[in-house]
Order: structure tokens, then C-alpha cells, then sequence
């Protein structure tokens, strides 16, 4: 072997062993840097969800505990845990039907909205007709219009129609109110679909319905699941326009629950299981849902 091969060969080997222990040291950083991250996280995780533990907690306490001492000392006295304050709620019939009337709104809120914003996103993506990016510019301004400037003249739109006070009416307000997102989330999404696939439809005999229920919706299924989350916490958790816009027969839960504060001012075994119910179910319809809300963040953010 020559001196030039010699000196290739040390090169060499040197060029391969420095990797190795870089990569080594790369390892026992990576592995300590996650472990690191994992136990933050989880840090975050369980001092974000002590608030929705101590309500729990405290939804489970009598009157008379809660007000001698605080919701940890349950840990040194389990016993004190009872479910009388849930029985209590069922028996309060305005508790009762404000979350029905919850539901009643929430629902066909968030299924108008998703079912339009579809349709007109599909529309303002890939349909021709006049004046159409003028029409989403139009939309797309709807956009920095605030809820509060809107609820005096729609009020009075209301009450001239009939519809103020009704459940009717909050929905159609919620439901002008989340088109406009609706629309630019989904038109932008429709929008990354290959056109090549929606020509190949075309050209198999497919019509616009059909090429927009068979194609188009289960291609943007992430994102419209992400829309229906959104407009499901929104309309769950509003207050204001509920506060505005029912009166005593359509109230939701989360006016019901202000007027029992306001009325009784103590009633904290009414109002703790109550504030739990209304939390906990937008938080069940996230979680049972995130795959799909992670799914179109994620989609969104790459494309």
C-alpha cells in the first residue's frame, strides 16, 4: 500500500468515526431534550386542567364544606364527595331547559354554517361565474365587522319580523356571524385540491353535486371537521348574544346559569355541577374530534 492509500485510508476512517460520534452525542441530547419536553408539557397540561378539576371537585361537595374550606381538602376527607348537587340540578327546571335550549341552538348553528360555508367555498373555488372574486373579497370583509356593532340594528330587525327573543333568531345570528369564516377556511382549502382529479370526475359524467359530494367533501373532511369544532365552541360558550337576543323561554346555559347567580347570589350547589356540564361537553366534542381538528391544522399548514 502506498503512502498516498495510507493517507486516503485515515481520512477515511476518520471522516466515518466523526459522524458516529456525533450522531452519539446527538442521541444523548435528543433522548434527554424529549424527556425534558415530555415532563413540561405534562406540566402545562395538568396546571391547565386544574381549574376544570377543582369545579369538578367542588360540583362534588356539599354547600356547607365548600364553605369551610377549599376544594383540595377533599384529598384529606373523600368522604365529603356527593352527587346531591347533580340531583339538585335535574330538579331545577330552568337549569334543565336551558341546556336543551343549548343544543337547540348549538346544533343547527354549527350544521348551517359547515353546510353553507361548503357549498359557497366549493363555489368561490371552482365554479365561474360574474364578479366572483369581488363577491369573496365581499365576504372575506365581513370578516372585520364586530358582533357588538351588530346587535342593535338586528335587534330591531328582529323585532319587526318576530323573530327577537326566539331561539330561531340566535340561530340565524350565529349563523350570519360564522358564515364569512366559514367561507374563506374552506374556499382556501377547496382550493389546493388538484384540478387534475376534479377533471377526471368531470370527464367520468360527474355533475357539480355529485363531484362536490363524492370529491370535494371527503378530500376536505379535516378541514370541515376543524370549522364544525370551531363554530360548535363558539356558539356553546356565547353569552352576549344569548344575553341580547332570548328571553326567560329560549335562554341557553350560559345566560341561565348568570340569571341563578344574579337571583340567588349563593346558590353555588346549583351553579358549580351546572358550570361543570356546560364545560365538559365542548370539551368532549374537541377530544372526540381532534384527530380530524390536528388533521386540518396540519393540512392547512403545509399547504
Amino acid at each position: 500500500m502506498t503512502a498516498t492509500a495510507k493517507r486516503i485510508g485515515k481520512v477515511t476512517s476518520t471522516d466515518t468515526a466523526a459522524p458516529a460520534r456525533e450522531s452519539w452525542a446527538a442521541r444523548i441530547t435528543g433522548r434527554l431534550g424529549g424527556g425534558l419536553v415530555r415532563v413540561f408539557l405534562l406540566l402545562v397540561g395538568l396546571f391547565w386542567l386544574v381549574p376544570t378539576i377543582g369545579l369538578l371537585i367542588s360540583s362534588l361537595r356539599a354547600p356547607e364544606d365548600m364553605s369551610a374550606s377549599g376544594w383540595w381538602q377533599v384529598f384529606a376527607k373523600p368522604s365529603e364527595l356527593t352527587f346531591d348537587s347533580y340531583r339538585k340540578l335535574l330538579e331545577n327546571g330552568d337549569i334543565t331547559h336551558s341546556l336543551v335550549n343549548t343544543v337547540l341552538i348549538t346544533v343547527p348553528a354549527t350544521v348551517l354554517v359547515v353546510v353553507l360555508g361548503s357549498l359557497a367555498g366549493y363555489a368561490f373555488a371552482w365554479m365561474e361565474f360574474p364578479g366572483r372574486d369581488w363577491w369573496f373579497l365581499g365576504v372575506v370583509s365581513l370578516l372585520v365587522v364586530p358582533v357588538q356593532v351588530a346587535l342593535i340594528p338586528i335587534a330591531e330587525l328582529f323585532g319587526d319580523i318576530g323573530l327577537f327573543g326566539t331561539i330561531l333568531g340566535v340561530i340565524l345570528f350565529h349563523v350570519g356571524f360564522g358564515l364569512p369564516f366559514a367561507v374563506f377556511l374552506l374556499r382556501n382549502f377547496f382550493a389546493e385540491i388538484p384540478r387534475e382529479l376534479l377533471e377526471a370526475a368531470r370527464l367520468d359524467g360527474a355533475g357539480e353535486l355529485r363531484l362536490f359530494a363524492r370529491v370535494v367533501m371527503p378530500l376536505g373532511g379535516p378541514a370541515i371537521a376543524s370549522l364544525g369544532i370551531f363554530q360548535f365552541l363558539w356558539v356553546w360558550n356565547d353569552m352576549l348574544v344569548a344575553l341580547v337576543f332570548t328571553k326567560s323561554g329560549s335562554q341557553p346555559i350560559t345566560v341561565a346559569l348568570q340569571t341563578q347567580v344574579r337571583q340567588f347570589g349563593n346558590n353555588i350547589d346549583v351553579l358549580a355541577p351546572g358550570a361543570f356540564i356546560s364545560m365538559v361537553i365542548p370539551l368532549a366534542v374537541f377530544f372526540a374530534f381532534q384527530r380530524q381538528f390536528v388533521s386540518g391544522v396540519m393540512a392547512g399548514a403545509v399547504k
